[in-house]
């Protein structure tokens, strides 16, 4: 494990291109990776953040939830699971949150690394996870410091994020 300095927990965000099962309007691609890997990451803390390596990050991560805000802007909370498959919500900039689902294998270990497949995406990004407290890690674009994003643990594991359910109620509600 390498030691790194105390980052501080500003608010992040996410970028680029991808269509959701749910809606089919386009996303950003960087945005969902980022928030899939910073799932597979960690954020803010009063501790000396460290590099994790894929094996650590994954049982800092998996089965939990964690909010996130990154550089650009965009922010959520999602959960990833143990076949590498991500859900949760996303909101870039000022828009309305949206439910978005990764398939399995979308974070997978690749050469060492935690990267993020998307089919039809020209390359696989991979990703520099730094725990940077007991319940927060930041997750970074690898060599690009500074696209990041910042992830807190908000639960205990168990609850739920989101579901396509919970938007039909309320409008039967209305």
């Amino acid at each position: 494990m390498r030691r790194l300095p105390t980052l501080d927990n500003r608010a992040s965000g996410l970028c680029n291109l991808i269509h959701t099962p749910v809606t089919r309007e386009p996303l950003p691609m960087r945005t969902l990776l980022f928030a899939a890997a910073g799932c597979a990451t960690l954020a803010t803390g009063g501790v000396q953040a460290e590099e994790l390596n894929p094996e650590e990050a994954r049982a800092f991560v998996v089965g939990r939830t964690f909010s996130f805000n990154c550089f650009e802007g965009s922010k959520g909370a999602g959960r990833v699971h143990a076949d590498g498959s991500v859900a949760g919500t996303i909101s870039l900039r000022e828009k309305t949150a949206r439910y978005v689902r990764l398939p399995a294998n979308t974070l997978r270990v690749r050469d060492g690394a935690v990267c993020g497949y998307m089919k039809g995406m020209a390359f696989e990004p991979c990703f520099d996870v730094v725990r940077t407290g007991p319940g927060s890690f930041r997750g970074t674009l690898a060599g690009i410091h500074t696209m990041w994003c910042d992830f807190v643990r908000v639960d205990d594991g168990r609850s739920k994020v989101a579901s396509r359910r919970a938007r039909g109620r309320e409008a039967e509600a209305d």
